[in-house]
């Protein structure tokens, strides 16, 4: 017989994170502990992070169902996938605290060379907006960190300052030595971003991400179509939840990779059927973490390195919070690492 229960956290940024669709400087997620009633000390633990106006179960009852879900979490076991289709994060957040307590409640959520130590993770270094001051000096403390891949943000400031700062990187690195994506979190119109993209490409910037609003499938389509700039799906994949509906996306709009992340999309399986599709389209994926913190990160970087894959991934964000729980987690030289010498932290 299985019980849980609820604990919330609120994430403080070390310093604010600045995106096309505003500064964050805090983070709600709550963590949900699943145990054997004869068996307490034994706890798989899940995290449930939300995005505020971009997750799709980002809702006033939130609490409520996490509430209802813990009270009822025997009748959730068997049907949670089902059953949390609505509510992404919750499903994620159970998806992980279940795998964690079948495997002894110690954070090994898959058991690989990454967990052991013997294998880490490529990762992107990750450059918030800002100012072009603390942007270059963002950039130059990853390529000091030794990052070979960067995730530069854009879309707040003005674009010739963004271009610029791009210029100044590929004066000193050329495209063998630093591979550069943008994120545009849907900052751009459909009739500007041709334009846009063909000034980027013209940089060697890798891809684009998500470069106008979700939602305009016949526009993104035409992008992919036109733009020599390879795009990346993100946000267009949130609320997609059949099969049917995936390969509609994929199929449409035939993008040249999609971003996978857990806790927008609904976990693990749902992250699977979407690389099935991807495999079929001929259609790359990286993972991303969606600004979890080092539970939920954890598990998607176990997840991750269980799958055939050698991108960069997204997976850098466990530093930016003043009162993260202590990990393993450690980054060296632009990849994630798992330190198994290292305890976890307790949770608040």
């Amino acid at each position: 017989m299985l019980q849980a229960k609820i604990t919330p956290h609120k994430f403080q940024f070390i310093t604010p994170g600045g995106t096309s669709r505003g500064v964050l400087t805090t983070k709600d997620s709550w963590y949900i502990q699943v145990f054997e009633k004869d068996k307490p000390q034994i706890i798989g633990i899940g995290e449930c992070s939300i995005l505020p106006k971009l997750s799709f179960d980002d809702r006033p009852d939130y609490m409520d169902k996490l509430v209802e879900v813990c009270d009822n979490i025997n009748e959730y076991q068997l049907n949670y996938q089902e059953s949390l289709i609505d509510w992404p994060s919750i499903r994620f957040g159970i998806e992980m605290a279940l795998l964690d307590l079948q495997n002894g409640g110690k954070h090994q959520i898959f058991h690989s060379d990454f967990y052991t130590g013997k294998r880490n993770i490529p990762i992107n270094g990750l450059i918030w907006m800002g100012d072009i001051e603390y942007m270059t000096t963002q950039i130059s403390q990853k390529l000091q960190e030794g990052f070979n891949c960067i995730k530069i943000k854009i879309g707040a400031l003005d674009f010739e300052n963004e271009i610029n700062l791009i210029k100044e990187i590929r004066k000193v690195y050329s495209v063998k030595e630093i591979e550069i994506r943008v994120d545009a979190n849907g900052a751009f119109s459909p009739d500007e971003v041709i334009g846009k993209m063909q000034r980027l490409y013209e940089l060697d910037i890798h891809s684009i991400e998500q470069p106008i609003k979700a939602g305009q499938w016949n526009e993104m389509a035409d992008i992919c179509k036109q733009s020599p700039l390879s795009v990346a799906l993100d946000e267009e994949l949130i609320g997609i939840h059949s099969m049917a509906k995936k390969a509609e996306l994929l199929s449409q709009i035939n993008p040249s990779y999609i971003i996978l992340k857990p806790s927008l999309l609904g976990g693990f399986k749902a992250c699977e059927e979407w690389i099935e599709l991807a495999n079929k389209y001929q259609v790359g994926w990286w993972a991303t973490s969606a600004l979890e913190g080092n539970v939920g990160l954890n598990a998607i970087a176990q997840w991750t390195a269980i799958q055939d894959t050698n991108m960069p991934q997204g997976l850098g964000t466990g530093k930016v919070f003043s009162n993260n729980i202590s990990s393993p987690l450690v980054v060296e030289n632009g990849h994630l690492c798992y330190k198994q010498n290292t305890e976890w932290g307790k949770l608040p």
